[in-house]
């Protein structure tokens, strides 16, 4: 458990870092079960790089590509592909007619246009925006 005194210091949420870490217990116990090693890594570039792309096989349905030169990207989406049909395969060859021309969100937190990217938020204000994105590379 996190002090709360500490916790409040640091501008953080004990009840969350609490349930960051009930998470982290139920990963492990699953990684145990099905005898998946725990790796550690102490470059933290390479870190990020593979949480990204875990993130990428898990939402890969929240992708979103950029369009032309004004900042637009197009969102991928299709249910009626099959879950074992490769990423790049995805990325790389296909939109449906589903898909939808989105902006960055203005707190989206990124300093550039990367090509590719994945978002968790889509919000719909004066225009479609997609939020908390991440680059994404299309090889993932």
């Amino acid at each position: 458990m996190h002090d709360k005194n500490w916790t409040w210091t640091n501008y953080l949420s004990q009840r969350a870092l609490a349930q960051a870490d009930n998470v982290r217990a139920q990963l492990q116990r699953t990684m145990e079960r099905f005898d998946v090693d725990l790796i550690s890594l102490s470059d933290e570039r390479k870190l990020y790089v593979n949480i990204r792309q875990a993130l990428v096989c898990g939402f890969f349905m929240q992708v979103a590509h950029k369009e032309g030169e004004k900042g637009n990207y197009l969102t991928v989406k299709d249910n009626q592909v099959p879950l074992a049909l490769c990423l790049v395969r995805i990325l790389k060859k296909w939109t449906d007619t589903r898909s939808q021309v989105v902006a960055l969100h203005p707190s989206c937190g990124l300093d550039t246009q990367p090509e590719w990217v994945i978002f968790n938020e889509f919000v719909l204000t004066t225009r479609p925006y997609i939020r908390t994105v991440s680059e994404v590379k299309p090889e993932w």
